[in-house]
């Protein structure tokens, strides 16, 4: 491959157009046909950064998905990645180039998790999560935008920038927060697999708005360990994905229950033929729905019945219960505000108000009120069963609302409105220590996306996965069903 990334690229290409053509088609194949295209080296892990890193040179400047990007790094780790695939010490995310929201550390990038000032070195070193992808051979090609210390679902960051929609091309629509850069990353094509974090919905929100898939996994299902956490009670580590199928695969790769993403697959393609069984649960989020994103939801789910699969309905008042608890019991807030008094003296007086003046109302963790937050909601969970009787999974709207423009959330009053509207129909997952998939399903008519989330019981993370491939099998794969985003044309 010659002695460097960028000169094995170019030995590959050179004079060759069709090579290169095959090259992108391969970028753009599921994640199984990656890794399948690597270990048969029909292409390699340095040819296949140095289509992320051109990909990220005709969009990145427009789409501002990262606070940092690594073309040095990323190129020396496709190098690794090359030499484990050719030793048969490679893992099935070998090669894989990988986006890591700014809130996890990664061992020779700086870290801010959104704040002015940048968080001491031991913030640098490898989260768990990235430490498993690391083993594999994955390659990081940078850090994305989040809003500070993840605390907002709107997806700004007055520090610095906050990532273009692509699904505007004319004007500069919100992405969704708080992992706010993961899906324009995907979309811009510099990542095929995008980490980020969700407390209260910051991986389903910016995947929702961005025609994504983005998985939040069951509270405590995989460590958070080297993550800068919101709230040690409800943070989950998990990615965005261009496809369900590509969210099952990693899933597969590094769950401690199945450490092999084909086996995987082939159990959620079993789900697909057997049917599944949908409740639509009856309460406010479905309610106060926007009238077109509800629209396309509904036609989403006939589809699903006339394909054989049952849909029903069931009470769900304990989610309205939820949401109210999430919004107002404070439990983020006073974790978050305990975590920068004890780990990091000082932060406090320099966040933004957007987020400072937020955490300066919350509760202490000593409160009654946030004993009774911790008391109530672990009497919801004990009820949660109640949901699932006559179903497999609750569907629900990912998003409610049409992502407003940045200049518009620059208004404190509409900020604080669209961030509400944001979070209500994913915080009440995570207080009742649920998981759940989003996955697209059309475009409302603001020409922007429109995410439909199947939620499972928690710890079944493989349910909510096989549900959403479901969704997809029947309905079509993100790029089928929304086409491209006129940003990037």
């Amino acid at each position: 491959m010659g002695s460097g990334c960028a000169s094995g690229s170019r030995a590959a290409h050179r004079g060759a157009r069709t090579r290169a053509r095959a090259v992108g088609d391969i970028f753009d194949a599921p994640l199984s046909g990656v890794a399948e295209a690597l270990r048969a080296r029909e292409v390699s892990a340095c040819e296949l950064v140095e289509e992320a890193l051109g990909r990220h040179g005709r969009h990145g400047e427009r789409l501002d998905a990262y606070k940092h990007f690594d073309e040095k790094g990323a190129r020396s780790a496709a190098l690794a990645a090359d030499a484990m695939l050719a030793d048969g010490s490679a893992g099935p995310l070998c090669g894989i180039p990988i986006s890591v929201k700014d809130l996890y550390g990664v061992a020779g990038m700086p870290t801010f998790a959104g704040t002015a000032r940048q968080l001491p070195d031991r913030w640098s070193e490898d989260a768990w999560l990235v430490g498993r992808l690391r083993a594999q051979g994955a390659v990081f090609v940078g850090k994305t935008h989040t809003v500070e210390l993840a605390y907002g679902a709107v997806g700004i960051n007055p520090h610095w920038k906050t990532p273009w929609n692509p699904w505007d091309a004319g004007e500069h629509r919100i992405p969704g927060g708080s992992s706010c850069g993961a899906g324009v990353s995907l979309w811009e094509g510099s990542a095929m697999v995008a980490l980020g974090s969700d407390t209260g919905g910051s991986i389903r929100i910016p995947a929702s708005m961005t025609g994504t898939v983005g998985h939040k996994t069951t509270g405590g299902r995989w460590p958070t360990d080297g993550v800068v956490p919101l709230s040690s009670t409800l943070d989950t580590v998990g990615a965005l994905t261009r496809s369900v199928a590509d969210s099952a695969y990693f899933f597969g790769a590094l769950d401690a229950g199945w450490e092999n993403p084909l086996a995987f697959l082939e159990e959620c393609e079993e789900r697909v033929e057997s049917g599944l069984r949908i409740a639509l649960p009856h309460c406010t989020i479905w309610g106060d729905c926007q009238a077109d994103i509800g629209v396309v939801l509904a036609r989403s789910l006939v589809e699903l019945e006339a394909a054989g699969h049952q849909v029903s309905g069931v009470d769900g008042s304990l989610l309205d219960r939820a949401e109210h608890l999430y919004m107002q019991g404070g439990m983020p807030g006073a974790e978050c505000t305990a975590f920068l008094e004890r780990d990091l003296p000082g932060w406090l007086d320099i966040l933004h108000p957007t987020v400072g003046d937020r955490l300066a109302t919350a509760p202490g963790m000593t409160s009654a009120r946030y004993a009774e937050t911790v008391s109530e909601r672990n009497q919801m969970i004990a009820s949660t069963g109640e949901l699932f009787d006559q179903c497999d999974v609750l569907a629900l709207p990912t998003a409610m609302i049409t992502p407003p423009t940045v200049a518009a959330c620059r208004d404190m009053e509409t900020y604080v409105s669209t961030n509400a509207a944001a979070l209500r129909p994913t915080c009440a997952i995570g207080m009742l220590g649920l998981c759940s998939v989003t996955v697209p399903v059309g475009l409302d008519e603001a020409g922007m996306p429109v995410g439909l989330q199947m939620v499972a019981p928690g710890g079944a993370d493989e349910l909510a996965l096989a549900a959403a491939l479901v969704v997809e099998q029947q309905l079509g794969a993100p790029a089928d069903r929304l086409g491209t985003p006129p940003g990037l044309a």
